[in-house]
């Protein structure tokens, strides 16, 4: 566990993010090593029908993964009043959420993941792939939540190296499986499905061993587990804005869907390529937001908030340097890096315009990503909500329609630079308000104390 409340601002906040990106780098990797291997060796059908599951997973998983934000925003700020009684409390309580969503959620995608992917306008070639891969994922989402909250409640903690150790193994184990279960085995689209929710239970069953071997108020016991309401409330009033914005953005994500399926298999294929690659791009962006987030939250809970104003200089600064690199590399190698998922002509003169229009703006999330991720530290995510809402479903997705029509599949990428653009200006206006220094749940007048 680290200590996010003493020492240099920007190394801490460097290293902190470190583990967390080379984990999700390796996270990313299920998902993408799936859809290399799917799609050089089961072809553009295929890649096209792993790629238009997952919106439809991220749907029905978002709002669970929102709560669990609020988790870890409510474990940083105990953590850093040095408050253990409420940190046990919301760590049995995030687990009893998790369990208990990781079922309805199983439920409810099988159900209905044939007809989502109906609405969705889904090629016919690609329907039955994707309900196959959709289903066997969904069997398996418990895995998935499971390490996700372990986790959340060691990123609260300040420790987001240990998760990596974990991830890193079962990444392996999802690689192998994949060329086994594909190449050996000839399962399909099926054989990538099992090999990720083998991989994402394995990841799942580390974390709970480490936990019971190395930390008693950590401690995985069923038995001991209690359900604490207000700690839910809390997480609930905390989470449940990001949670909403989440499935608000995964229903938005899936109406762009939509509108990439209306082009074909062609389309398909690049977009779930392209984003891919853009998934891996934007995680040093992801992960800032998300380490300045534990920052603030420890410092605002030890109530530091001058340490929250070099945190967030710093991290900037960081971020932005970083972004501008991968921007770099990613226009300057598009083709190759599309070439590994798929070498049809046509789907990667598709790829190839996404992978300008959407890189050439890193800069500019990265600012939104990490000025938001402060607000979010203090416990105040939902006015974020709300911006990424009107971004998405009054900026993106009117403007993704509007040009697509006019100029084609182009079109549908340029929406999002232009939302990007817009929430950042009115995330920085938000922030520059300061009403959000008074959110923290463990300390209070800090708008007095927090002068930015």
């Amino acid at each position: 566990m680290s200590d996010l409340t003493k020492g240099n601002e920007g190394k801490l906040i460097f290293y902190f993010t470190l583990p967390m990106l080379i984990g999700n780098v390796f996270q990313q990797l299920y998902n993408t090593v799936d859809s290399i291997i799917v799609g050089r060796t089961l072809g553009k059908e295929a890649l096209g029908a792993v790629g238009v599951s997952f919106p439809i997973i991220f749907l029905l998983a978002s709002l669970i993964m929102g709560i669990t934000m609020g988790s870890t925003i409510l474990i940083a700020q105990y953590y850093g009043a040095k408050d253990m009684k409420k940190l046990k409390k919301t760590i049995d309580t995030t687990y009893i959420i998790l369990f208990v969503s990781s079922l309805i959620v199983t439920i409810v995608g099988i159900v209905f993941s044939g007809s989502i992917l109906r609405i969705l306008g889904t090629p016919q070639e690609m329907i039955k792939n994707a309900q196959i891969y959709l289903n066997i994922t969904f069997i398996g989402i418990f895995g998935m939540f499971g390490y996700n909250s372990i986790s959340a409640i060691l990123r609260g903690l300040g420790d987001s190296k240990t998760p990596l150790y974990f991830l890193i193994i079962s990444t392996v184990i999802n690689i192998v499986l994949d060329l086994v279960f594909i190449l050996v085995f000839h399962w399909g689209v099926a054989g990538a499905a099992w090999a990720t929710i083998i991989a994402q239970a394995c990841s799942f069953a580390f974390g709970i061993y480490y936990l019971n071997k190395n930390h008693d108020i950590l401690k995985f016991n069923i038995k001991t587990m209690k359900f604490d309401k207000e700690i839910f409330k809390k997480s609930l009033k905390i989470g449940l804005p990001s949670g909403v914005q989440q499935m608000l953005f995964s229903l938005g994500m899936m109406g762009l869907q939509g509108m990439v399926n209306s082009y074909g298999t062609d389309t398909v294929a690049a977009y779930t390529a392209a984003s891919k690659i853009d998934s891996f791009s934007s995680m040093p962006i992801m992960n800032f937001g998300a380490a300045i987030s534990a920052f603030v939250g420890q410092n605002l809970g030890a109530n530091k908030p001058e340490r929250v104003k070099n945190g967030y200089k710093a991290t900037l600064l960081m971020s932005t340097v970083i972004s501008l690199g991968v921007t770099i590399i990613v226009i300057l190698f598009r083709r190759p890096l599309l070439a590994m998922f798929n070498t049809d002509p046509e789907v990667i003169k598709v790829g190839v315009r996404y992978l300008v229009i959407i890189p050439s703006f890193y800069t500019v999330i990265s600012f939104m990503f990490i000025t938001s991720g402060v607000i979010r530290g203090a416990g105040d995510t939902l006015i974020p909500m709300f911006i990424s809402i009107l971004t998405l479903w009054f900026i993106r997705l009117p403007i993704a329609y509007i040009l697509s029509s006019k100029i084609g599949s182009d079109g549908l990428w340029w929406g999002t630079p232009v939302a990007w653009t817009m929430g950042a200006i009115l995330t920085f206006g938000y922030f520059l308000k300061g009403k959000w220094k008074s959110k923290a749940v463990t300390v209070n007048n800090l708008r007095e104390a927090t002068e930015m």
